[in-house]
């Protein structure tokens, strides 16, 4: 095949091939400007619901700040872009704010006066999802000192020595009787009938050459037994065939 003819392939080709759409058509233009200004509409609806949230949440600082048995408030669940908001203004207010809340959607804003500022155990208790008792807190910490000061002047004393309350003796005399084992081994007398007798009575109290002594002679004395009993006896007996 020439290269005349593969060119004239290509250039049918193309030119059967429709055009891509023209952005500057009529029809485009049109679509573009409704786009645009929809996305203007709706930043200008985000910007005035922004504008209103935040006119109100000045409102309710104000009337918090001013009422003077208030110490704290609670708001409703919001979303994070309210939430921020709502910081900013309590900063600007001189407030102090804290959002509390595991899941997003429950997530809320506690706003404190500064006066009121809430302690380490409070803010603990709201993050715990607790409510917060100013009286029962107090009598904890009570408590907590007492046990501090009472280990303090342990450790000072040294060691604690444990001494039981009853004597096991009583509490146990209805198994081991009234006299202790310990003591009642001392009085043990031997039963002839099962030969049984006291340890005392079978110490040796011989020294070691004493007892060799004794053996020696038990032997010679034997041995002496042996010999007469041989003399008496005479030889062995021959019969006659």
């Amino acid at each position: 095949v020439s290269l005349s003819k593969m060119a004239d392939l290509l250039g049918s080709i193309l030119s059967s091939m429709e055009k891509p759409p023209s952005t500057g058509d009529p029809e485009s233009r049109r679509r573009a400007r409704e786009h645009a200004a929809r996305m203007k509409k709706m930043q200008e609806e985000e910007k005035r619901k922004k504008v209103e949230f935040r006119k109100k949440m000045e409102a309710e600082i104000s009337a918090f700040i001013q009422d003077t048995t208030e110490k704290k408030k609670k708001f409703e669940p919001m979303n994070k872009l309210e939430r921020s908001i709502l910081h900013d203004v309590v900063e600007i207010a001189g407030l102090t704010s804290f959002s509390f809340g595991e899941d997003e959607e429950n997530r809320y804003v506690m706003i404190f006066k500064k006066e009121f500022a809430p302690s380490d155990e409070e803010l603990e208790a709201y993050r715990k999802g607790e409510e917060w008792d100013p009286q029962k807190a107090q009598e904890r910490k009570r408590l907590k000192e007492l046990e501090q000061k009472e280990a303090e002047a342990a450790a000072l004393k040294g060691p604690v020595k444990v001494c039981p309350t009853s004597n096991y003796k009583d509490k146990y005399s209805h198994l081991i009787g009234t006299v202790a084992a310990k003591d009642a081994a001392h009085t043990l007398e031997a039963n002839r009938a099962y030969g049984c007798v006291p340890v005392a009575n079978k110490r040796d109290t011989r020294s070691i050459e004493e007892a060799m002594n004794e053996i020696r002679a038990k032997k010679r004395l034997k041995h002496t037994e042996e010999e007469e009993d041989e003399e008496e006896g005479g030889g062995p007996a021959f019969g006659a065939f």
